[in-house]
């Protein structure tokens, strides 16, 4: 098949080197956003008079007739093609003739490829930023029904304070609350049109950037030629706030894993989320949370492709960059896999608030709120932090917990000490005590899902 740039070339190109250089297999899935672009190209330059208005309208025309055959399923792209770009130029010329042939007039596939990718990835960027909010709700819900429901925290690892579900629910709120918007903040960068860059330094017709980037709904235009088209900052930028997402998913996951374990046994996902095993009968495995935690590394992989691809590439378009695609193309797969499978595991789990309660009874959770008691009956932090070292060691040799120790054995420790220290001790009270901005009693955790449910709203 003669190619379309094949003007100066005297010998066909060996087809090794056709399949090695195509690149419709995967970027095939930017034909929305290619017809598109060309449509409001071409009626840019029918308004400019570059190309006649009949022409420009005939063109957009078919462009349109060939999304709806593609939508319908009777276009099969042709690797000899190379690209969507060149496909679709491809059919049109064959359906319109020389009509067709006067669309790439004024554009290179350099910033036309340049467009492509940032339209798909703001239209991919949206639709997960709406399963962010979706998995914002299902968090706000759940914490909703557990605001009582007491549990260690950790730190190392290691028991630390008592929090309540709620409370580590909307831990990650927050975290994915960022992620929405460290995408809003990335879509500003991408929301940039570099059409009428050409293919480096820009061209000679008249184009009116500014009526096609208004078509097109962006805020803006690009104001180098050669960064226009050579620019795929945005591609990585969206790859590290996706690899965000993956980290943020992964490290819940890894809660939800050890959670379900025997030794923990916090929560238990549903068997709809769940699988066993091909040889031990009895076993039932988190592999939704363990798949999850398995392709964070996979999308890691695909940003450290990216910048390794672009650190040693001069200015300003090279082949190179052809290999962009793939990796933010798997990564948007993989997040929008993720994203959905994730909410539905752990809007069906069960919490065991028993052993939840049970497990913060453990591991001297409340010794802090033996210092603070100590502290507010007047002795010095630090001396109360000794003491209270001192009751732990005990309570381990004797095998206690704190509350279990007796008023005498607590007397052994500090005479300040009196009968109401067991309230001050409890877990209830360790929690619900804890009542500033961003704590974990009740009535403040509420505060912040209210917030949170306003937030949701708001976008």
């Amino acid at each position: 098949m003669a190619k379309l740039w094949g003007g100066r070339f005297q010998k066909s190109t060996d087809k090794k080197v056709d399949d090695f250089n195509s690149s419709i297999r995967f970027d095939k899935r930017m034909y929305k956003q290619d017809i598109k672009g060309s449509v409001a190209h071409a009626t840019m330059l029918g308004k400019q008079h570059i190309i006649p208005e009949e022409d420009s309208k005939k063109i957009v025309a078919e462009l349109n007739r060939i999304y709806d055959d593609i939508e319908n399923g009777k276009i099969e792209f042709e690797i000899d093609a190379e690209d969507i770009h060149m496909n679709i130029e491809k059919i049109l010329i064959e359906r319109i003739g020389d009509a067709g042939k006067r669309l790439h007039t004024g554009r290179s596939r350099n910033d036309q490829v340049a467009l492509d990718i940032r339209m798909y990835l703001m239209d991919e960027t949206a639709e997960i930023e709406e399963m962010l909010l979706h998995l914002l709700t299902v968090l706000t819900d759940l914490s909703s029904q557990h605001t009582e429901t007491i549990m260690p925290g950790y730190t190392h690892l290691q028991k630390a304070q008592p929090v309540t579900f709620a409370h580590h629910l909307m831990a990650y709120f927050e975290m994915f609350k960022r992620d929405i918007m460290r995408l809003k903040d990335c879509r500003k960068r991408t929301n940039v049109m570099p059409l009428g860059s050409g293919a480096l330094a820009g061209t000679t017709y008249p184009l009116d950037r500014e009526f096609v980037a208004d078509l097109l709904g962006f805020d803006s235009v690009t104001l180098n030629s050669l960064d226009g088209v050579s620019d795929r900052d945005f591609v990585i930028e969206l790859a590290s706030c996706l690899s965000l997402i993956m980290m943020h998913l992964s490290r819940f996951c890894e809660e939800l894993i050890l959670w379900s374990s025997h030794e923990f046994s916090f929560v238990e996902m549903d068997d709809a989320f769940s699988t066993g095993s091909s040889i031990m009968p009895q076993k039932k495995n988190p592999d939704v949370a363990e798949l999850i935690r398995g392709k964070t590394g996979r999308v890691y992989g695909h940003l450290i492709g990216l910048l390794t691809t672009m650190k040693g590439i001069p200015l300003a378009y090279n082949k190179d960059m052809q290999e962009d695609k793939e990796p933010i193309f798997d990564t948007i797969d993989t997040v929008k896999l993720c994203l959905p499978v994730f909410c539905d595991m752990i809007a069906t789990m069960t919490v065991k608030k028993d052993n939840m309660l049970k497990g913060s009874k453990g591991g001297f959770t409340n010794a802090t709120d033996v210092a603070d008691y100590l502290v507010k009956k007047g002795l010095p932090f630090r001396e109360a932090h000794a003491v209270v070292g001192r009751m732990v060691f005990y309570s381990i040799e004797h095998d206690k917990a704190l509350d279990d120790l007796t008023m005498d054995e607590f007397k052994e420790f500090s005479d300040i000490i009196e009968d109401d220290i067991y309230t001050a001790i409890s877990m209830e009270t360790c929690v619900n005590d804890r009542k500033v901005t961003g704590g974990p009693a009740k009535e403040i955790v509420e505060k912040a899902i209210k917030k949170a449910k306003e937030f949701i709203h708001q976008q």
